[in-house]
């Protein structure tokens, strides 16, 4: 494995605080060398490049991703970055008016299969759940 960039590092350790240790973990375990390269550029520009940014919130981050999964109908990760909410900060409310600006903006159909899938998270997080 070849050494990681400084990017990299402060993505992990991003990465780390909102999906938590267990999560990225896992991830880490059964990646394979098929997708190794794959996992690398995610952990550098997505959690490295953008969500490490100093300009906003991971609140406001994590909002703003969630929005974006359900109006792209991207159910998995919508669901896990639900769970995220927990590390980050954002509030049921918080996810109530993503959807409202998902119905407008990408769709009523968008926005009422990822309410379905918001509300089946939070109430799994309640219930001691974990995924």
């Amino acid at each position: 494995m070849s050494e990681k960039s400084r990017r990299y590092t402060e993505g992990m350790a991003t990465r780390r605080s909102v999906l938590g240790d267990a999560w990225v973990d896992r991830a880490e375990a059964n990646k394979t060398e098929f997708d190794d390269a794959f996992q690398e550029l995610i952990t550098e520009a997505a959690w490295g490049h953008v969500w490490s940014r100093p300009n906003w919130t991971k609140r406001l981050r994590s909002v703003v991703t969630i929005a974006l999964l359900a109006a792209l109908g991207h159910d998995e990760e919508l669901a896990m970055h639900v769970r995220a909410t927990a590390r980050t900060g954002a509030t049921a409310d918080d996810l109530r008016e993503a959807m409202l600006h998902v119905a407008i903006y990408a769709g009523v159909p968008a926005a009422n299969r990822a309410i379905r899938i918001v509300k089946q998270t939070l109430a799994a997080m309640q219930s001691g759940e974990t995924q």
